[in-house]
């Protein structure tokens, strides 16, 4: 891509520290662990570029030491709404007109910005705010906010350059506008890059923002403002506000100049969203965009000519590397009678060798769930299925709130495949598993594609291609990313865009130029040189 007299080459993606004993970024980390523990840590909204604090503080705990007090941050209302919203149309003819080399500027500074001097301190955020241990905050706040800074400019750079062809005596080109108003970008407490991205990719495409972050993920978005302030974003671009979701969306979604949602949640709040959006659809000045990634109910099919080692590994690590709360997470996992036994026996073994405790302690595979609420609804599940016919605990099964919100991984075993478990959307780490008669595969195929309403992630088991190419042709619309004898979680931005169809979303691709062309809207502009001065043609001339 070129910028001026000057050109950098195409991103590539940024590479995942180990955090080894002994290794720089560990010592890193672990200071700015200790740092935050031992201050409490100010946490104001962000409106017009000034801090703003109000007389209603929330407070951060870390979810695996709920009694620990990291600080507070400011609940707003409906006025600091308006706020937000004011000052990001009065930031947008500006910020509309810079060229977009500057724009894209900001966000490469803020990428190296993470690279270095913030990586340990966002990372450490993530991991005390949200219970991520070291390498899962690394490939998240770190690593993935990082390709989507990076990619999201070269991505910006392959739109731009896409224009129509002209004839002799005339230039056509498009112009990629930003919407007109203003996008809110409504994200969630599981990563953090997703939180960065959602409102950084429309505001590179010019627009100015509303961001609503999840309470739970106020520490890092407070990192996340703090690059952006000092990459050079001008203020008003991205409003950082915290704000009781219904009392923000009833100013939101009526304000004329509500221009598009970006938005990772919910399905349940996605499509009330979306219906209320369409009931004032006549109240706005454009059509709004509106991109969504909600859940998912992800699966993993297995058939008999896998690997018992590969499966195990992928089913621990895809349904509990972050306790399961990712919407990708493994839940749901199709195992044959021939090759289930060897397959518990691994879980068995491999999940009494997992440690679960606090983010600091560097040897933990698995932390706490994020909040009381969260706790209870995944306990509900567990109990509920200890007692219920045809259900099996195969591996864990106990909670503990005392410290934390600590949730054992647990795989449960299932007669029937239509169980709740097998179907509902749990948000934790419980897998499910239907095993099956090898010859029943194609029926388990059918079972898989119609059980659930999501269609986000999904995967295949096996080392027969001719069921692979099978399953994928026959599952084509059951995931929106799919894996081949791998997890189905850790999308890398640039690799594989990530999103889902059905009740999973609008199937955008965030981390592609797919989701980049939404917040544009092309402007067509035809120039001709020398302009007709007659209205007769060639044919008018008679015989």
């Amino acid at each position: 891509m070129s910028f001026g007299n000057f050109t950098i080459p195409a991103p590539v993606n940024e590479p995942v520290k180990g955090y080894a004993p002994g290794s720089p970024e560990k010592a890193a980390v672990k200071e700015a662990l200790a740092a935050y523990r031992s201050v409490e840590t100010d946490v104001p909204m962000i409106i017009n570029g000034q801090a703003v604090r109000t007389d209603h503080k929330l407070r951060i705990s870390p979810p695996h030491d709920h009694k620990h007090t990291l600080g507070y941050f400011y609940e707003g209302n409906g006025d600091h709404v308006n706020q937000a919203i004011s000052a990001a149309l009065n930031a947008k003819a500006e910020w509309a007109s810079l060229s977009w080399e500057n724009r894209a500027s900001i966000f490469l500074k803020a990428a190296d910005l993470i690279a270095g001097p913030y990586r340990a301190r966002i990372n450490a955020a993530t991991m005390l705010g949200q219970s991520k241990n070291a390498y899962q905050a690394e490939i998240d706040a770190a690593c993935e906010l990082i390709d989507f800074l990076r990619f999201n400019v070269h991505y910006a750079d392959e739109i731009y350059r896409q224009q129509p062809n002209s004839s002799p005596g005339i230039w056509n080109r498009l112009e990629y506008r930003p919407l007109e108003g203003f996008v809110f970008a409504l994200t969630p407490f599981n990563f953090t890059a997703i939180a960065g991205n959602l409102p950084a990719s429309a505001a590179l495409m010019g627009n100015t923002i509303v961001w609503k972050p999840a309470y739970a993920q106020a520490l890092s978005a407070k990192v996340i403002m703090d690059v952006f302030n000092e990459a050079g974003l001008p203020d008003g671009v991205i409003n950082l506000i915290f704000v009781d979701g219904p009392v923000a969306g009833d100013i939101i979604f009526n304000h004329r100049d509500f221009a598009g949602i970006h938005f990772t949640g919910s399905t349940k709040v996605f499509q009330t969203i979306w219906a209320t959006i369409g009931a004032n659809i006549h109240k706005y000045r454009s059509y709004p965009r509106i991109v969504g990634e909600t859940g998912g109910k992800d699966f993993v099919v297995v058939h008999e000519s896998a690997h018992v080692d590969e499966v195990v590994t992928g089913l621990v690590r895809g349904a509990f590397e972050y306790q399961g709360q990712k919407c990708s997470a493994a839940s749901r996992a199709y195992i044959p009678t021939t090759l289930w036994p060897a397959v518990e026996e691994g879980l068995k073994a491999t999940l009494s060798k997992v440690k679960m405790g606090g983010v600091e302690d560097f040897t933990n595979f698995v932390n706490a769930v994020i909040d009381k609420r969260s706790f209870k609804k995944i306990s509900e599940y567990i109990e509920t299925a200890k007692t219920a016919a045809g259900v099996t605990v195969v591996a864990g099964g106990a909670c503990d709130d005392t410290i934390g919100y600590f949730v054992e991984p647990t795989v449960l075993r299932v007669d029937d495949p239509t169980y709740r478990t097998m179907c509902e959307e749990i948000f934790g780490p419980v897998l499910s598993v239907y095993v099956y008669e090898p010859e029943q595969f194609d029926a388990i195929l059918d079972l898989v594609d119609s059980t659930s309403p999501y269609a986000l992630t999904g995967s295949i088991f096996s080392k027969d291609r001719t069921v692979v190419e099978h399953v994928t042709n026959r599952l084509r619309e059951s995931a929106g990313n799919f894996y081949i004898n791998d997890k189905p979680t850790g999308a890398v931005v640039g690799q594989q865009p990530f999103g889902g169809a059905r009740a999973s979303g609008t199937n955008d691709k965030a981390g592609s130029a797919l989701n980049l062309y939404r917040w544009v809207s092309a402007r067509t502009i035809k120039e001709t040189y020398v302009s007709p001065r007659s209205i007769d043609y060639p044919f008018m001339q008679g015989e």
